[in-house]
């Protein structure tokens, strides 16, 4: 069951940057659909809260942390709305999410004391190889705005990334409920996305909402079931476990990247199966 829900949160999570990638207007379109996924991600909180669970947040850290996840989501929301306007699906996915493991693992190590081992030294430079071969699947044409600003974009995504999963870490650790603590992060990105966009992207952004409503709420709703999803495997599985498997969503954003009319390297396709195995060796 738990390796199921996994997959499928795999799936989900590049099956919503899918949706975001045929966009128009990523960035406002984004911040719609972020929008619907805060509603969702708290309506699964306030029913588990209504159903009896421990109060979400027993103390400040834990609230705290989980904000502090928010402004990092939306550095993660901007810069991958900019990466997919110029890169295709697969190698900008890739490079966020494989770059991500690569400095969140040195990082948990120093912070959350996580073992070192050979194993996942082994695994980082694989990992390490099969974003270089995924970079060389980004656009050459216009190289300082196609190729160089996608993957400008996508380590920022990374960075980005292992920033807020060290923050949910640091709020989970201090006693935040995982459903309460996602919600709290995306109403706080949802927030300050509305208020960076400005009142002319906040009239576009209605503007989207209104003529495009069913696709925005779908977006929304396959982004916060992504994450719901995981929570629900790392609650009821190995962490490690859980995580290596839901790497497999690089694989899934190739194949997605193809169905959506992207034609793949065959460089772009090594450095992906390279990534989802260098992170299996990570968390052996």
């Amino acid at each position: 069951m738990t390796v199921a829900l996994v997959l499928l949160s795999a799936f989900l999570h590049a099956a919503w940057n899918a949706l975001l990638r045929l966009e128009r207007d990523k960035d406002r379109a984004l911040v719609a659909a972020i929008g619907a996924a805060s509603l969702v991600a708290s309506a699964v909180a306030g029913v588990r809260w209504a159903a009896g669970a421990p109060a979400p947040f027993p103390g400040a850290a834990s609230l705290a942390w989980a904000l502090a996840a928010g402004g990092l989501e939306v550095v993660y929301f901007t810069s991958l709305a900019r990466a997919l306007e110029s890169g295709p699906l697969g190698p900008v996915y890739t490079i966020s999410r494989g770059g991500a493991l690569v400095l969140v693992w040195p990082l948990s190590v120093a912070a959350f004391d996580e073992r070192l081992t050979v194993a996942s030294l082994a695994g980082s430079a694989i990992v390490l190889l099969g974003l270089g071969l995924s970079s060389v699947g980004l656009p050459a044409r216009a190289a300082r705005a196609g190729r160089g600003g996608a993957l400008a974009w996508a380590v920022v995504c990374a960075a980005a990334i292992a920033s807020y999963h060290l923050a949910y870490k640091a709020a989970l650790s201090a006693g935040g409920g995982p459903s309460a603590v996602f919600a709290v992060s995306l109403i706080a990105a949802t927030a300050i996305n509305v208020l960076r966009l400005g009142a002319e992207g906040r009239r576009i952004s209605g503007g989207i909402v209104r003529t495009r409503l069913p696709r925005v709420l779908l977006m929304g709703t396959v982004c916060g079931a992504s994450f719901l999803l995981l929570i629900e495997a790392l609650a009821a599985g190995g962490t490690g476990f859980a995580l290596t498997v839901r790497n497999t969503s690089v694989l899934f954003a190739v194949g997605l990247g193809w169905a959506i009319g992207e034609r793949p390297q065959r460089a772009q396709v090594t450095g992906a199966i390279l990534v989802a195995a260098g992170a299996v060796l990570m968390a052996w």
